[in-house]
């Protein structure tokens, strides 16, 4: 692989919801600014304020100081980062990676499995979570279950399977997170940021109350007049009752996001660089 300096990396990341900004946001702060996110024209984020995916409904979306603009096209992807900004693309079948030809490529959409990503998508590419081989679809995985493991680059291998088990939180965990209980609109009632207590109306879905389980934050719900299905995560309340984490990066993306920026310097900085 040929030598490249760090701060002209191009860097495309699948998905642009919490775990994939906090992966772009790492790694803007550490110089490598030439990054576009690729998600759905309608993206499916909970929590919204810290997910650079708002910025395809929004036009632009600052998380924690960084702003992320809108592109439609690769044409307007190197102006916007010119601007100091990342650029954000609804491009749901990926195909801005042929057009920019990165030279990494993160799949962060934490889809539970591997929907097309390959190692021949660029030089280096890492997946996020479950689903992917490192040897195999990707050159690293990067583990995103808690625990012991959270954060572990993999070279050989793949990470834990999905446990369907939210984290814990405070001693809750599925009590803490909405999911929808049918198909069809989502209708908010409140916003995020609200202070819920248990069996406060949140929102409705077809009809069907979204009530709040528990106590807290409200930390993260689905834009309103979004189609979900059923079970679908709509929103995530935080016990811990602190306003401040609803616009800030949790712990756990912020070690994951560490192990992307790790993975990507163990393979373009070289030593005495």
């Amino acid at each position: 692989m040929s030598p490249i300096p760090v701060h002209e990396l191009t860097v495309v990341i699948k998905g642009a919801g919490e775990m994939a900004s906090a992966a772009a946001l790492r790694l803007f702060r550490a110089n490598i600014r030439l990054i576009v996110m690729l998600d759905i024209p309608r993206p499916l984020a909970v929590r919204r304020l810290v997910s650079f995916c708002e910025a395809i409904l929004d036009q632009r979306q600052t998380v924690e100081g960084v702003e992320a603009v809108a592109v439609r096209n690769a044409d307007e992807v190197r102006p916007a980062w010119q601007r100091g900004k990342i650029a954000v693309a609804a491009d749901p079948r990926w195909r801005l990676i042929d057009a920019l030809r990165p030279d990494v490529v993160v799949d962060a959409t934490l889809a539970k499995k591997n929907l097309g990503t390959a190692m021949d998508d660029a030089p280096l590419v890492i997946g996020l979570g479950p689903g992917f081989t490192a040897g195999r679809d990707v050159h690293m995985v990067v583990e995103t279950n808690r625990g012991h493991d959270l954060g572990r680059i993999i070279t050989r291998g793949a990470a834990a399977p999905n446990t369907g088990i939210p984290g814990d939180i405070s001693g809750y965990r599925t009590e803490r997170v909405l999911r929808s209980p049918a198909g069809g609109i989502f209708k908010a009632h409140l916003s995020i940021g609200a202070m819920v207590s248990p069996g406060d109306l949140v929102g409705t879905v077809a009809g069907k109350h979204v009530r709040a389980g528990i106590g807290g934050v409200l930390r993260g719900l689905i834009r309103s007049g979004t189609s979900v299905s059923s079970g679908l995560k709509i929103g995530d309340i935080d016990p811990r009752g602190e306003i401040s984490y609803c616009s800030t990066i949790s712990d756990k993306a912020r070690a994951i996001s560490g192990s992307v920026l790790e993975a990507v310097l163990r393979v373009y900085a070289a030593p005495g660089t």
